[in-house]
C-alpha cells in the first residue's frame, strides 16, 4: 500500500472519529483547566502540558514543509506562515502567559492531544506540500483563498483578543476565576473558541482540501461541547452571570 492510500484511509478515519467524538464530549468534559478533577491518573504542570499538546502541530507541519516537494512555492509559503502563526503562539508563547498557581493537567489528556495534533499536522502538511501536487501562485488571487484568508485572520484576531482578556483577569500569582467582559465576551462565554472555529473554517476554504475540512470539523467537534461546558460552569458558579450571554454564537447558542 502506497502513502496516498494510507493517507486517504487515515483521512476517512479522521472524519468518522470526529463525528463520534462530538456527541461524546457533551457527556464527558476533558478534565483540565476549570474542569480539572481527580480520577484521571498522574498529572503534570499545565504549562508543560500545553507545550506537549500543541507542539506537534507546529513541528510535524514544519517537517512536512521541509521534506515536501512543494515547499518553495509562494502559495506553500503562505500556508506555512498562516499555520505556524497560530501554532508557534499556541505551543510556545501562550503557555508562558498562563497565570494561576499549582494548576495541573492529567498526562492522559496531554497524550491524547499530542496524538491529535500529530495526525492533524501530518494530514494538512503532507497534503499541502506533497500530495496535492502544489498550489499555483494564481491560487492566492482565487476567491476561495481570499475568502478563507479573511476568515482565518478574523478568527485569529478574535482568539488572540479573547486570550488577552482572560489573561488580564488575573494578576501575576493570582488564582481563581472571574467573569470576563468586553469584546465578544459581552455576547458569548467563549469567544476564544468561536475565534478558533472561524479561523480553521477559513483554513478549510483557503486550502480547499479534505484535510483542511477534516481539521475544521474536528475543531468544532472539540470546542463546541467545551464552550457549552464552560457556559454551564459560569452560570452555576456566578449568580450574577449575564443571563443573555450565549455559549458560543451570539444570540443563538
Amino acid at each position: 500500500m502506497n502513502e496516498s492510500a494510507l493517507f486517504n484511509g487515515l483521512l476517512l478515519f479522521w472524519f468518522l472519529l470526529a463525528a463520534v467524538t462530538f456527541p461524546l464530549l457533551f457527556l464527558v468534559t476533558a478534565p483540565y483547566g476549570r474542569h480539572a478533577r481527580r480520577g484521571w491518573g498522574p498529572s503534570i504542570p499545565d504549562k508543560v502540558g500545553w507545550v506537549i499538546m500543541e507542539a506537534p502541530a507546529a513541528l510535524v507541519f514544519a517537517a512536512c514543509f521541509v521534506l515536501g516537494r512543494e515547499m518553495h512555492t509562494i502559495a506553500g509559503l503562505a500556508f506555512f506562515a498562516l499555520w505556524e502563526a497560530h501554532y508557534v503562539y499556541r505551543a510556545f508563547i501562550y503557555p508562558l502567559g498562563l497565570r494561576g498557581k499549582g494548576k495541573r493537567m492529567p498526562i492522559v489528556v496531554a497524550a491524547m492531544a499530542f496524538a491529535f495534533n500529530t495526525v492533524n499536522g501530518y494530514l494538512n502538511g503532507r497534503y499541502l506540500f506533497t500530495l496535492s501536487g502544489g498550489y499555483a501562485t494564481a491560487w492566492l488571487a482565487d476567491v476561495r483563498f481570499l475568502a478563507g484568508l479573511a476568515l482565518f485572520v478574523t478568527g485569529y484576531l478574535i482568539n488572540r483578543q479573547a486570550d488577552r482578556t482572560l489573561r488580564n483577569l488575573r494578576q501575576a500569582g493570582e488564582s481563581g476565576y472571574k467573569i470576563p467582559d468586553g469584546g465578544l465576551y459581552r455576547w458569548v462565554s467563549c469567544p476564544n473558541y468561536l475565534g478558533e472555529i472561524v479561523e480553521w473554517a477559513g483554513w478549510a476554504i483557503a486550502t480547499w482540501s479534505l484535510a483542511g475540512l477534516a481539521f475544521a470539523l474536528w475543531v468544532a467537534a472539540n470546542l463546541a461541547p467545551r464552550a457549552w461546558a464552560h457556559h454551564r460552569w459560569y452560570r452555576e458558579r456566578f449568580p450574577d452571570y449575564p443571563r443573555g450571554r450565549k455559549a458560543l454564537v451570539p444570540r443563538l447558542w
